[in-house]
């Protein structure tokens, strides 16, 4: 067997081989010595000794022993590569490439930059700026203050809403047979074939506004929408709308005294919806409205008070077709009755009791987002069966509530049971004597379902001796109306006692707008009151008129914390009394489905433990929830540029409740860079002088000066705003000083780098093709750019750009080469590419930190950098990293001359995170190395050359798998398949048709929701997810290895590049490892949870503060308005369509 020689080290690649056949072949230029000379090179190769002793050859003539000779070269090469497969890589080579190629670039990014020059400017201001120790504690009493007196004034504005409604009512007569035409969002400037404004319409003048995101509005009056399934021309309506118009004065003086409100309205309990200002409303696809604003969560937190609800559901045999699905349906409504204040569970009956989710057995959870839409899930998979025993159930619900007010769980308030069933045989009074009598603490409510009247007495029996409330439910056109009942019994107490809780909710989107406009995709938060009738006639009866509410955009709110005073890496955020996130740069609100973007299921029940998950004990969620004030510090492992990257900051929380509010404030610095603030004066002239050239703005989205408040500002930029201010053409304008302060001390020492870069771009026979662009950042948001390649020849055409939101200051977080750069050491500069989906071609961004330094205090004044093509890079590292044929390979041992140009040779520049910036294949940049080549990344995270950093997401979507078809029944899977979709037609489309073309055109969200078959397959749903990034130990700074690949082993050398963050790799190239080292990749993978586990984080009870109020009893309710046949109002042709239809169906 051939071994290789100790004294001959073997490099068995056709490279080596070359290298090795010029090493003998030096000084000799004999054409008949090549052979021997070749066949001495592979002897040495494959360590053979003397090849005269080995090899004989035939003297069959020249030109035979030649070809003999070449093949016998070929077949041996191959049998050594078999053997050893090895090359050795000069690691003092790539050393010197790693050195020259670090020393280009940085010299590169020095002068196009001017990062120097800047620097250097502010060293020389040092010695007159003031450096000042940021106090976290103050800093966050100070902000909440400031949004306690904003939310303040809504909460005065809702005030008075309420007050004009319930004086307009007291002094308003109802009138049977009033007719009164209004203005109907709906049917506002449109006419008929004619040419006529259509009844309820007519001209109804609307200009685009600023303040409302450029929609059209009318500020001079509101409108009033209907619901599709509501007659418009009821009495009850066009009275409340008649009474109403009294709000249209107090809306407008509102939003005169308040010019930062943006909506105000009135939800009826009627239906109605009085919106200020003025819109035309955009019907959905098939011409229906389907808002109603009594389902809205402002609505109904602001009509009751917190709830405990046990929903009992029928699902006997009798309960089978349309009965079952107005059950499902009737289910779903009452769930989207509930908040997060409000606690439920679902027990479906028949010859036995059982909970829909068995996991959620004998006890409450919380109504939040997360929980409702399970619960529908289940409920949509209910079947029928059996005989019903509605007495276990019954009695079951009585225990669990029972047991959670006596353990101080659930709501501690109101505690209702919701019966939907289709009869009962008898009235169970001795349940009720058993569990409820004589208190009546739990209400009981009951929804008979279907046209079936025989045992309608017993079931409202049920309901009125228990101070619940009886409907009768035939269609799915009744649903809505007769679940909205239940709202109006408990809010009784309420009423009756006069108490106006002002109530705010979670964050939520816009839906009023949501199909139609942007502005949807805003996060807002609700603050509302109820509106009670005063009359005396009925103050028992607890007549609630309504809620008036107005909405905060959470951006305007958080924009009270300003960005400049919480350093690069701080934020704030708000929670709400449950623990969910009200504001927080990391939450995700939405996601991706095809093109469009869309609100995630789960978008507003997104607790703080699940985005601050580095609190794993949840002692800053615990206090926050607890209102308590306080300070705490963390270890985070912190990502950017969209979780690629981590970085590892040691954060400090401070936090604080805001006052008459259930918010919680939370502010974070980060230790290095969020704990000092320096201030410098310049005079006004200087600044302003500086401030107006062309290549500076300022960051749009923070606030220098209060554009919102006069309408005359709404169309400026914050630096023209500021410019204005500074000349004093518009002095009534409200500006941050300090802020301005700091912009203009900025702007003077950066000054000089306009003129520097522009001396650059006019020398033009020195310029480097490819370097496009010099940028500049500072802590006040000041950016300075200089382009210096035109439009039509530049690659980066959106890198800083209004569309460029990762490089750009917003209100969230100060650009990503910012940020990156300032944990890097200052004077280095760090290169990354911008992500595939961000950028405009193959760019490359270098960035550095500049700061200033006070004694033994440093802050980051700023970061400055150059975006340049890869391009650039790519040629000075060919340049580099090709050793001349000439080279003196005398002392070199290993491959000499080493060309990272070889087929044989893989070369690479990587950036501290393990992205490729330069690669043979231009598909690679940008790409993770792992991807590429397995075995290297391994062996280099196994050396502790790279570290894996495990993160999590709690807000990720993930697919859901396909459902398999039994593999016992596979001859007869395509009869299912049919027979399913015959069963998907008849009881769905059948009933579509039935219930919502010939039924008062009734349809909601949740009605289509029913009839639409739900794929199981490619689903995004809500899931948690790990996914890994990796980070370079810059302790090692070059290493080498050997990788044993089966038949053969790979060799690779890593340098750092000095002065950079970037890493080079020189391969080789022709041993693949793919089989034995598979790639590494980024993609995020879902954390799978057992059943146990599973249940147990679902039955898990955080801790959380309940509302303060709670109204749940009055002892002059009259409890003896229980209800009776439930009715729809509908005009006369459309009642007898309804009525026809029961014919139908029956």
């Amino acid at each position: 067997m051939l071994s290789n020689s100790q004294s001959h080290p073997s490099f068995c690649s056709s490279k080596a081989l070359h290298w090795k056949i010029n090493q003998f072949s030096k000084g000799s230029a004999a054409v008949g010595g090549t052979m021997q000379i070749a066949t001495a090179a592979w002897m040495s190769c494959c360590g053979l000794g003397n090849a005269g002793n080995a090899i004989t050859l035939g003297r069959s003539g020249p030109r035979r022993r030649r070809l003999m000779m070449l093949m016998w070269i070929i077949l041996s090469g191959s049998l050594c590569l078999v053997v050893d497969g090895q090359m050795k890589i000069p690691p003092e080579t790539v050393q010197q490439w790693a050195a020259s190629f670090g020393k280009e670039i940085a010299a590169l990014s020095n002068r196009y930059s001017g990062a120097k020059l800047l620097q250097k400017k502010y060293k020389d201001v040092e010695g007159v700026v003031k450096m000042e120790e940021v106090n976290g504690e103050e800093l966050v009493k100070k902000f909440a203050e400031e949004m306690e007196e904003m939310l303040g004034r809504k909460m005065k504005s809702v005030k008075r809403l309420a007050e004009a409604a319930e004086d307009a009512d007291l002094g308003h007569e109802y009138n049977e047979t009033l007719e009164f035409d209004y203005f109907n969002s709906l049917l506002i400037n449109t006419v008929d074939e004619e040419g006529n404004p259509i009844p309820l319409g007519g001209e109804f003048l609307l200009e685009k506004n600023e303040h409302f995101n450029k929609l059209p509005v009318s500020t001079q009056q509101s409108n009033i929408q209907v619901p599709t399934n509501v007659y418009n021309r009821d009495p009850d309506i066009l009275n409340g709308v008649y009474m109403s118009e009294a709000l249209n004065d107090i809306f407008i003086d509102n939003f005169q005294k308040d010019p930062t409100l943006t909506w105000q309205y009135f939800g009826s309990a009627t239906g109605f919806f009085r919106l200020y200002p003025g819109i035309q409303w955009i019907p959905d696809e098939n011409g229906v409205v389907t808002f109603d604003c009594r389902n809205r969560n402002w609505y109904i937190q602001a009509a009751t008070s917190p709830k405990d609800v046990i929903i009992v559901v029928d699902v006997s045999g009798s309960m089978k077709g349309l009965r079952l699905t107005i059950a499902k349906h009737t289910i779903n409504t009452i769930l989207d009755t509930l908040g997060e204040n409000d606690f439920v569970n679902i027990i479906a009956y028949s010859d036995y009791v059982r909970y829909v989710e068995p996991c959620f057995k004998g006890m409450l959870v919380q109504a939040d987002l997360d929980n409702r839409e399970h619960f529908k899930l289940l409920v949509d998979e209910l079947q029928v069966r059996g005989e019903g025993k509605v007495k276990k159930a019954m009695k079951e619900s009585f225990k669990v509530l029972n047991e959670a007010a006596s353990l101080g769980q659930g709501s501690l308030c109101n505690q209702a049971i919701m019966l939907i069933t289709d009869g009962a045989m008898e009235d169970f009074k001795d349940v009720f004597e058993e569990f409820n009598f004589p208190e009546r603490r739990v209400r009981v409510f009951t929804y008979l379902i279907g046209r079936e009247m025989t045992f309608a007495e017993n079931v409202k029996w049920i309901a009125c001796n228990n101070k619940g409330y009886y409907t009768h439910v035939s269609t799915l056109a009744d649903v809505q109306e007769n679940v909205m009942e239940y709202l109006h019994v408990l809010s009784r107490p309420m009423v009756i006692n006069h108490d106006h809780d002002i109530i705010w909710t979670e964050a939520y989107m816009d839906s009023v707008l949501f199909n139609t406009h942007a502005q949807s995709l805003l996060l807002m938060t609700s603050v509302a009151m109820p509106v009670f009738s005063k009359k005396e006639e009925t103050l028992s009866h607890g007549i609630l008129l309504g809620v008036v509410g107005t909405d905060v955009a959470l951006r305007e709110l958080m924009k009270l914390a300003p960005r400049y005073k919480l350093g690069i890496h701080g934020y704030a955020f708000l929670i709400t009394n449950n623990g969910y996130i009200l504001s927080h740069p990391e939450l995700r609100p939405l996601y991706k489905e095809g093109k469009k973007l869309k609100p995630k299921p789960n978008y507003n029940s997104v607790d703080l433990s699940e985005v601050e998950w580095e609190d794993t004990e949840e002692k800053l969620r615990t206090a926050m929830v607890k209102g308590e004030t306080g300070t705490m510090s963390l270890d985070v492992r912190s990502s950017v540029d969209k979780g690629r990257r981590v970085i590892f900051l040691k954060n400090d929380y401070f936090y604080t409740v805001i006052n008459e509010t259930p918010f919680s404030l939370g502010i974070v610095l980060s230790r290095g860079y969020g704990e000092y603030i320096f201030t410098g004066n310049v005079s006004l002239d200087e600044g302003l002088h500086d401030l107006i050239t062309p290549d500076l703005t300022l960051a749009n989205e923070w606030t220098y000066c209060e554009i919102d408040i006069d309408p005359a500002h709404r169309k400026l930029t914050q630096l023209q705003a500021v410019i204005k201010y500074l000349t004093g053409k518009e002095k009534d304008l409200h500006c941050d000083r300090q802020l301005l302060q700091q912009t203009l001390f900025d702007a003077v020492v950066t000054a000089p780098m306009e003129a520097y870069w522009t001396a650059l771009m006019l020398n033009t026979s020195s310029m480097d093709d490819g370097v496009e662009t010099a940028f500049l950042g500072t802590r006040s948001g000041l950016q300075r750019f200089l382009r210096y390649t035109g439009v039509e020849k530049r690659v980066g055409k959106s890198f800083l750009t209004s569309t460029d939101k990762e490089n750009m200051f917003t209100l969230d977080h100060f650009p990503v080469w910012y940020r990156r750069a300032a944990e890097y050491p200052v004077g280095q500069f760090l290169y990354y590419m911008p992500r595939q989906d961000t950028r405009a071609g193959r760019i490359v961004i270098g960035a550095t930190a500049v700061t200033v330094t006070v004694g033994k205090k440093t802050a980051i004044a700023g970061a400055v950098g150059v975006q340049m093509t890869l391009e650039v890079l790519e040629s000075k590292f060919r340049t580099i990293a090709a050793q001349p044929n000439d080279t003196d390979c005398s002392s070199i041992e290993g491959v000499c001359p080493l060309r990272c140009d070889s087929f044989d040779i893989e070369c690479y520049v990587i950036d501290n995170n393990g992205f490729v910036l330069i690669s043979k294949q231009r598909s690679d940049a940008g790409r993770f190395f792992g991807e590429t080549d397995g075995s290297v990344m391994t062996t280099l995270i196994q050396m502790g050359m790279f570290k894996r950093v495990s993160l999590f997401d709690y807000q990720a979507m993930c697919k859901t798998n396909p459902h398999s078809v039994s593999s016992a029944r596979p001859l007869l899977s395509s009869f299912y398949a049919l027979a399913s979709t015959l069963k998907w037609f008849l009881s769905n489309v059948l009933l579509f048709l039935l219930e919502f073309n010939f039924c008062s055109f009734w349809h909601s969200e949740h009605f289509a929701d029913a009839y639409v078959p739900k794929k199981k397959w490619n689903v995004l749903q809500p899931c948690d997810t790990e996914y890994p990034s990796f980070i370079y130990e810059p302790s090692v700074k070059e290493t080498n290895s050997i990788i044993k690949c089966g038949r053969c082993q790979k060799m690779f050398v890593v340098q750092q590049i000095p002065e950079s963050n970037l890493l080079m790799l020189v391969v080789q190239g022709d041993c693949d490892c793919s089989r034995q080292y598979p790639p590494i990749t980024l993609v995020p993978k879902e954390v799978k949870y057992n059943a146990s586990v599973k249940c147990d984080r679902m039955r898990s009870q955080k801790v959380r503060r309940r509302p303060e109020s709670c109204h749940s009893y009055h002892p002059q309710e009259n409890a003896n308005d229980c209800g009776g046949a439930s009715f729809i109002r509908l005009s006369g042709p459309l009642l007898l369509l309804c009525l026809s239809r029961a014919a139908l169906v029956s």
